[in-house]
């Protein structure tokens, strides 16, 4: 199997990646649900943080440090550099920002390595829906430093028309901001594992398809 269908494969056994009836927070009927916060244990983390390193290995993403915004982003981020050096030898710093900035101590907004003028960096997140979380923690990055973002990498792509534009979230972040984002896989791989046989869930996939038809864009 490649990477791709191997991840896919470890979200359905998670019970991260589920098929039936669902409402999204939307208000769209869904035929899937992506539930990242099934993700829990040490091996979930152990190998949600090598299929990360497997995609900016793949895509050749330059950058010095992994950036993941707090809260979610703290572990991924943190399990993508563990398995970008293990893998791949590539030694990049990790780094996360506190919700509210700390007045005692080291004080400041970064855990990790702080952000110097020059350095290119990715910001690791589970999903993206609204890019609201680009939104909040490019304002902090910039004004640390001059950075550049040189990416930002997701588990999967939904492919979908946000609610108030034609473009998908991932789409409006390259229109908005210039920073391309990667996934690990779009809902077009799901469906053409499902199709393969690598998971389960083939009576679902004319709702996926008419789903995708209805609210999805192209790449």
């Amino acid at each position: 199997m490649t990477y791709k269908e191997e991840f896919i494969k470890f979200m359905s056994e998670s019970g991260v990646l589920t098929f039936g009836d669902f409402t999204l927070k939307s208000g769209r009927k869904a035929p899937y649900f992506i539930n990242t916060g099934n993700y829990m244990k040490g091996e979930h983390l152990s190998r949600l943080g090598g299929f990360y390193a497997d995609c900016i290995k793949e895509n050749s993403i330059d950058a010095d440090i992994l950036f993941g915004p707090a809260y979610k982003g703290v572990p991924l981020a943190v399990s993508a550099a563990v398995s970008l050096y293990a893998k791949y030898g590539i030694d990049m710093y990790y780094c996360f920002d506190r919700k509210e900035a700390k007045d005692h101590g080291e004080g400041g907004v970064f855990v990790g390595r702080q952000p110097k003028d020059g350095d290119k960096i990715i910001i690791v997140e589970d999903v993206m829906t609204s890019g609201k979380a680009l939104k909040e923690v490019l304002p902090k990055l910039q004004s640390a430093a001059n950075v550049k973002v040189s990416a930002m990498v997701i588990t999967v792509d939904r492919m979908e028309k946000a609610l108030d534009s034609q473009l998908s979230a991932v789409q409006a972040a390259y229109k908005e901001y210039g920073i391309p984002v990667y996934s690990i896989v779009t809902i077009n791989d799901i469906i053409k594992a499902i199709e393969n046989g690598i998971i389960d869930g083939s009576e679902h996939l004319e709702a996926m398809k008419d789903y995708r038809a209805e609210y999805g864009v192209d790449l």
